[in-house]
C-alpha cells in the first residue's frame, strides 16, 4: 500500500494521535545498552555518537533536563509527499512549539516538549480543519 502524496488530501486525513510517554533524546557511544536499544523508539547514528530516542523511565542517568511527548500522524504518508513537514512545522512555529520530526514509512512523528503537548496537539488538529 503506497501512501498519500497530495498535500490536501495528507492535511485533511492528518489525524494526530498523542502518546502520553515522556520520551527523552540521549546519546551514547557503542557500545549501546541493550535494555536502551530495545526499548528505543528510534535509533540515530551519527558521527559523533548515536543518539536514541526513549522513554525516560528506561534510560540510565544521565537524563537531560527535558521530555517529550509524541505526537503520531495517523495518515499514511509517501516518503515522497512534498510539504507535510513544512505544513506541520509552520503551525507549531506560530505557537513557537519546537518540533523534531521523525518519518516512518507509514506515518510521521513529532516530538514537542512534553509540556506543549496539548498544544501541539491542538495545532496539529487544526490543519485538518483548516486546510480541507
Amino acid at each position: 500500500m503506497s501512501g498519500i502524496r497530495e498535500l490536501d488530501k495528507l492535511l485533511a486525513n492528518i489525524e494526530p494521535t498523542l502518546d502520553e510517554t515522556r520520551y527523552v533524546f540521549v546519546t551514547r557511544d557503542l557500545p549501546l545498552a541493550a535494555a536502551e536499544v530495545a526499548s528505543a523508539f528510534a535509533v540515530v547514528r551519527e558521527d559523533e555518537a548515536t543518539t536514541l530516542i526513549i522513554d525516560a523511565a528506561v534510560a540510565s542517568t544521565p537524563l537531560p533536563d527535558e521530555c517529550f511527548a509524541r505526537v503520531t500522524l495517523s495518515v499514511h504518508s509517501a516518503l515522497a509527499a512534498v510539504g507535510l513537514t513544512a505544513a506541520v512545522a509552520d503551525v507549531l512555529a506560530a505557537r513557537a512549539i519546537p518540533a523534531n520530526v521523525v518519518a516512518g514509512y507509514y506515518h510521521d512523528h513529532i516530538f514537542v516538549p512534553y509540556k506543549q503537548r496539548f498544544d501541539a496537539l491542538d495545532a496539529l488538529q487544526s490543519l485538518a480543519v483548516t486546510k480541507m
